[in-house]
């Protein structure tokens, strides 16, 4: 049984530092995206996504930095990059956010538009690439950032566990429906599951195959019961085979060529697209709102045009009420009586 060992996790006692920083940046990824999602019925503010970004941007730089370290045989100069990125970390964001207060003020984000999701999903995604690609050429003899390196950390846990960590915070706080939940920790288990296809195709290939067997079953279970999918839903039901097609067709690639470098860059370039999307969607889920219940904002100078609330909600300048919540109308003073 010893080939159901963990994939694509070779380690020693000289990562260990790295390893920390590892685990430490995705606690902070996971912190900081908690923080700039809706809690009380409205989108985040510009200024808080723009500070978000500025720590997440800075988490890549020091993984830059780190990879510089194995790359550079100056040690010296390797480990002074190293220290500027968390000099960075420590400056660099609250002095953007500042900035960002007097670029956006007090405006949220469009809760319909793909924009920001996007940029959030395209960030997370490209710092857990950089964090597997590190990992791998740590544990390689390489100088230099190849394609099979680059190969082995698109398919190695540091960076397909750190994407099912972040989008698993994400489904437990996710406003989504059942459907749609199924749907998406369907997603979140193939990242689970993702690295043994690489190093051990059977193993994953059989993995995969129960996953997707369990997740339709329990979908189906789902959708037979009336009036619990609604016709936004089935979009998310055909994104979910499209994507298990693409998981499916490039993890069959990696088994027919015997792990061959193109078929293990189309399957974990499959896989980060995949759980890119994931993210962005998730995202847009909460600035957005469940299909049935959608925020709704209701500060007029929000200047988002197109938001209006849904029937038997109350319109209450500058007071973001979310329909559901039990909200009594203001009470209107009688008109004066009398001559």
């Amino acid at each position: 049984m010893a080939f159901l060992g963990l994939p694509s996790l070779v380690f020693n006692g000289g990562l260990a530092a790295y390893a920390i920083i590892a685990f430490a940046m995705i606690a902070i990824t996971i912190f900081v995206l908690g923080q700039v999602l809706p809690r009380r019925g409205e989108p985040p503010l510009l200024t808080q996504l723009t500070l978000a970004l500025a720590i997440l941007a800075g988490g890549s730089v020091l993984v830059l930095s780190l990879l510089f370290v194995f790359l550079n045989p100056d040690g010296t100069a390797a480990w002074t990059w190293v220290l500027l990125a968390f000099n960075f970390m420590m400056m660099g964001p609250a002095g953007i956010w500042f900035i960002g207060l007097i670029a956006f003020r007090d405006r949220r984000v469009a809760p319909a538009g793909w924009l920001w999701p996007a940029v959030l999903a395209l960030v997370v995604g490209g710092s857990e690439v950089l964090m597997g690609v590190l990992f791998a050429l740590a544990n390689s003899t390489a100088n230099a950032v190849s394609w099979p390196i680059f190969a082995s950390g698109l398919s190695s846990v540091w960076f397909l566990w750190s994407m099912a960590a972040v989008m698993g915070a994400l489904l437990l706080w996710a406003p989504i429906g059942r459907v749609e939940r199924w749907v998406l920790v369907a997603l979140t288990g193939s990242a689970i599951v993702a690295p043994w296809v690489t190093a051990y195709p059977t193993v994953g290939g059989a993995a995969t195959a129960v996953l997707m067997a369990g997740v339709f079953v329990a979908i189906l279970r789902e959708i037979s019961r009336p009036g619990l999918v609604s016709s936004e839903e089935v979009p998310v039901l055909l994104g979910l085979g499209a994507a298990f097609v693409l998981m499916a067709s490039t993890g069959g690639a990696v088994a027919a060529t015997g792990g061959s470098l193109d078929a293990t860059l189309a399957f974990g370039g499959a896989m980060g697209l995949v759980m890119s999307v994931e993210i962005a969607y998730l995202f847009r889920r909460f600035y957005q709102g469940t299909f049935r219940t959608p925020w709704v904002l209701r500060a007029p100078d929000d200047d988002l045009p197109g938001r209006s609330a849904p029937e038997g909600s109350i319109e209450v300048p500058g007071a973001p009420i979310h329909p559901q919540r039990g909200a009594s109308p203001p009470a209107v003073p009688s008109p004066p009586t009398g001559p």
